[in-house]
């Protein structure tokens, strides 16, 4: 039952079934659960920076720091290696090889920019950054 908590939160985090379950979570490591976790303990804070516009969903699939606040850094720091080990675990878990991790990142990166809130900064696929 855990298991399956944790994946709905996953899918609720990235706001996708997992482009239709080409990458999933086979199995919920400690790594992957204590990700999750951080993820969800911090997501009030990375909302709230984003609407300040201090806070910015780029196009390979983390956040980027776009303003100065003391704290943001630390925060998207925290927010972009647990992103990264749950990629890498979809990667690995899922067979992909080598090159997949890329792939992975850009598919989360369209879920978070369709997931944005109105008024949050996203980077395009050209790079190019907008307001939403």
């Amino acid at each position: 039952m855990r298991y399956i908590a944790a994946l709905f939160f996953l899918v609720i985090m990235a706001g996708t079934v997992l482009a239709a379950g080409a990458y999933d979570i086979k199995q919920m490591t400690p790594q992957v659960q204590s990700a999750l976790d951080g993820r969800k303990q911090r997501f009030a804070q990375l909302k709230s920076l984003k609407a300040q516009g201090v806070l910015g969903e780029n196009n390979r699939g983390y956040v980027e720091v776009l303003g100065a606040a003391a704290d943001a850094r630390a925060l998207a720091d925290d927010e972009n290696r647990d992103r990264k080990a749950i990629y890498e675990a979809i990667v690995v878990q899922n067979n992909l090889g080598k090159g997949a991790l890329a792939t992975v990142e850009g598919v989360f990166a369209e879920v978070q920019r369709q997931k944005a809130s109105a008024g949050d900064r996203i980077q395009s696929q050209s790079g190019e950054w907008v307001i939403k």
